[in-house]
């Protein structure tokens, strides 16, 4: 009875709760453009390691998906920044803090890196406000990997190729405005339901201890 008694309660105001939903919209859609907007490129990398005729396909798979996992966990660290600055790309320095924790949260928004389940293909992405940018880093990544593979590796025989050269987005992709925005309408009707129903609750007690008195 409850249930119903509530269910009725949310349908009869859902007027209140639309307008938690559209506030919280509002205030989702105020974070991100508070934020700056980033553009991406992408770039595909294919790991590969030769290990022989003496295993068997799955186990080679699943290997180079591990070398690949390493990889990209190698990606974020201090000295793989360093590579990357160092490597003779087009890249403003300036972008990044010279205080080493702030350095390293600006590092890793800076870049993101996926890798295929059961194989070696990685996808490296990174953002910045500057097309361009980002750009020269998503080259700079594969260029460092591609050449460096083998001393971060402690495999044998390891090779990084570039199967996908760097995609850049035509309009920016963070903050991701249409997500946000659902997320903002979600929480706010979440917000809207729960505070309706304690209102009825609130209400409901109250004429209770009216009529027992």
């Amino acid at each position: 009875m409850a249930s119903t008694n509530h269910t009725t309660v949310l349908l009869e105001r859902w007027k209140s709760i639309g307008a938690f939903c559209l506030l919280g919209l509002v205030l989702s859609l105020i974070v991100s453009f508070v934020q700056p907007l980033k553009y991406s490129s992408t770039v595909r990398l294919l790991v590969l390691q030769d290990i022989g005729t003496s295993v068997d396909a799955y186990t080679a798979s699943r290997s180079e998906e591990r070398i690949a996992e390493n990889l990209s966990n190698l990606v974020y660290t201090t000295t793989f920044f360093d590579a990357v600055i160092n490597a003779g790309f087009s890249i403003d320095g300036k972008y990044f803090s010279e205080q080493d924790a702030k350095r390293r949260r600006e590092w890793s928004r800076t870049v993101d890196t996926t890798v295929a389940r059961g194989s070696g293909l990685m996808t490296v992405s990174a953002y910045h406000q500057d097309v361009a940018q980002a750009e020269q880093f998503a080259r700079a990544v594969a260029f460092v990997l591609t050449q460096n593979a083998s001393e971060y590796t402690s495999g044998s025989n390891v090779e990084v190729k570039v199967i996908d050269s760097p995609l850049n987005s035509r309009w920016p992709v963070k903050p991701n405005i249409p997500a946000n925005a659902v997320a903002g309408i979600v929480l706010g009707g979440l917000v809207g339901a729960a505070f309706v129903l304690l209102e009825y609750e609130k209400i409901r007690r109250r004429h209770q201890l009216v009529h027992e008195d």
